[in-house]
């Protein structure tokens, strides 16, 4: 070993630093197919529900709980399997996520009653929670510091167009037939089988086999995947537990905290709001056949590419907490504005739309870049599982809270979610931007 270390010092670049190569791009495009897939599985459902609603007489418990089951799913499976994944490695949930993710999709075409559909989207979530856990975790420890933010920031923009693509379908389908819900909902299948055959084969992450002693292993995987002249950073394990209760410790709590609190300030209205967007814009008088639905898909997308440039141009700390500002106003706006005020209630809603796809790029970024390799996709699969519980019971809710206390309180109950998260954003959100990820994994919050 002691002639490798030597070479830290000759004509070698250390893995933080190594340069983009096919490979990388191979890795984000395996996640970013997985992150299109999730977008797909969560935009087509408020389709399906359209027609299920009539067929199943759903009443609004039912159309709440078949809106967030992938939610609740999401949560026990980013939870469990993230932290499984610190025990048995990352490229074994890599592939096993979208095994179960490809089964439970097809199954939904057979679905009779909607404690089936919610079963097998509950199944389908625990897939896409374990994927949440271990892709960017895969991607963070093989990127390069320069271009990290770039690529785990690009899931957001890959979730969004799978999520447009499920309306663009949604509205070409809903017509065609009353059982159009069965083809909507297994029609994930083809994405997720896709994803599933190319993953196979995927190799370890080396900075996990650092964490577990195999050395010689990652060596390998870097020479043969990054480069012959890259080199590990560091080769000695840290003698950090893989332990779930590491991430309460007094070290790391507060950045764990930071990061499930932002994630669930911020997921909590994206969910509820665009799972539920034909109806919502039927409620407050902005269902103008599609034309407000297909410019607010666009600007998602819009907005989903204008976060890259964000993450690159602006500090981590500073484009999060001026988001969640920007977000407060606007959908303040947007609940207090009366129905007759169409044209700044289109603004609002285009202002909101935009900068909230924008934002959501941080949540692939601030999770990654937070923890130790050793918990690291404990760390995410926590963030993660957080927000998708948060983002389940919104979605639950949305429907009865419209029913019972009328759309301008409820816009209002999510308008102080995200007055919470910038609270919370601008006491403890620290700056990971162009640190190695282990120097951002060790940095204390303070900014």
């Amino acid at each position: 070993m002691g002639n490798y270390n030597e070479a830290l010092n000759g004509n070698t670049i250390k893995l933080d630093d190594a340069p983009l190569n096919k490979f990388h791009i191979k890795i984000a495009g395996l996640t970013f197919g997985a992150h299109f897939t999730d977008g797909y599985i969560l935009g087509i459902v408020g389709f399906a529900l359209t027609l299920l609603t009539p067929q199943m007489d759903l009443t609004p418990f039912w159309v709440g709980l078949i809106g967030s089951s992938a939610l609740i799913g999401l949560f026990l499976g980013s939870l469990v399997l993230g932290w499984i994944s610190d025990y048995v490695g990352r490229q074994k949930i890599f592939v096993f996520s979208f095994i179960l993710i490809t089964a439970a999709s097809i199954l939904q075409f057979f679905a009779d009653s909607p404690t089936e559909l919610v079963l097998y989207r509950i199944l389908i979530g625990i897939g896409l929670g374990g994927d949440y856990s271990v892709g960017h975790t895969m991607l963070a420890e093989f990127s390069p510091r320069k271009h990290r933010g770039v690529l785990l920031g690009s899931f957001s923009v890959i979730w969004t167009f799978g999520y447009v693509a499920a309306n663009l379908i949604g509205i070409l389908a809903i017509d065609t037939s009353p059982d159009a819900w069965r083809w909507m909902l297994a029609s994930s299948a083809i994405p997720a089988v896709i994803i599933l055959v190319l993953r196979m084969g995927t190799p370890e992450s080396p900075r996990w086999l650092i964490s577990k002693g195999r050395v010689e292993e990652a060596r390998e995987i870097v020479k043969k995947h990054v480069g012959s002249n890259i080199v590990l950073d560091d080769e000695t394990p840290v003698q950090t537990k893989s332990s779930f209760a590491t991430l309460f410790s007094k070290e790391i709590r507060k950045r764990t905290a930071f990061n499930c609190i932002f994630f669930v300030c911020l997921v909590i209205p994206y969910f509820a709001i665009y799972t539920f967007l034909p109806n919502i814009l039927d409620v407050i008088g902005l269902s103008q056949g599609y034309g407000t639905d297909f410019l607010l898909n666009g600007l998602l997308i819009v907005g989903a590419l204008l976060g890259i440039w964000f993450t690159v141009k602006f500090s981590r700390r500073g484009f999060l907490i001026s988001s969640f500002i920007v977000l407060i106003i606007s959908l303040t706006l947007l609940s207090i504005l009366p129905n007759s005020a169409t044209v700044f209630m289109i603004l609002s809603f285009a202002i909101f739309t935009l900068i909230m796809s924008a934002v959501s790029n941080l949540v692939g970024v601030f999770p990654a870049e937070s923890f130790p390799t050793e918990i690291r996709s404990s760390g995410v699969g926590l963030a993660t599982a957080a927000s998708r519980l948060g983002a389940a019971v919104g979605t639950f809710l949305l429907p009865m809270g419209i029913a019972s206390i009328g759309i301008q309180y409820t816009m209002l109950c999510l308008t102080a979610v995200l007055i919470i998260g910038a609270i919370v954003s601008i006491a403890w959100a620290p700056e990971t931007k162009s640190l190695t990820l282990s120097e951002a994994s060790n940095t204390e919050n303070k900014h």
